[in-house]
């Protein structure tokens, strides 16, 4: 028996079937989507597109304010090595030397900034801030590169204190 069109005809004659006297065009086998197919799929995207950019956006912010943490606490990390090490080896000049015998760090050596790492020094001591602009101060600043006002979105280190200070006030 030979396979029927859903008119009730062979596959032959699917391809041309009157109906009410027009003539309708039918293939055997359709494909392809509908014009209100790719209507839907295109204001669907558009959609997602709306909520994906804004929190992509806000994505970049926050980790801007991460990074800007996360060098503030490589400061603080890097005054406390330094400072120990200057308090340890019972040093009285600078610069000191660390322990891996490379790093040459200057230091203060009186009062309150004894074995502080100095503007300079803290540049040495931190060693790799990539993403970052270095400012000499007082205080010297870790800029995000990034950002859009990068002071703003900054570390600073203040050098006769070794105070360190996080300003994420706008890291867009």
């Amino acid at each position: 028996m030979e396979q029927g069109s859903k008119w009730g005809g062979s596959d032959s004659d699917a391809v041309h079937q009157t109906k009410g006297g027009q003539n309708m065009k039918r293939l055997k086998n359709e494909a392809g989507f509908t014009m209100i197919e790719l209507v839907v799929v295109i204001v669907i995207l558009g959609i997602l597109a709306a909520f994906a950019v804004p929190r992509y956006t806000a994505l970049q912010t926050q980790a801007r304010i991460a990074a800007v943490n996360g060098m503030a606490g490589g400061l603080r990390g890097a005054v406390a090595v330094v400072r120990s090490y200057y308090i340890v080896t019972g040093a009285t000049a600078s610069p000191i030397t660390l322990s891996d015998g490379v790093t040459s760090v200057a230091v203060g050596i009186a009062g309150a900034a004894a074995g502080v790492p100095t503007e300079v020094g803290i540049e040495q001591a931190i060693e790799d801030y990539s993403g970052f602009t270095y400012a000499a101060g007082p205080p010297a600043t870790f800029s995000s590169a990034g950002a859009a006002d990068p002071t703003q979105c900054q570390a600073s280190y203040a050098p006769a204190t070794g105070i360190v200070t996080v300003i994420v006030t706008d890291c867009s």
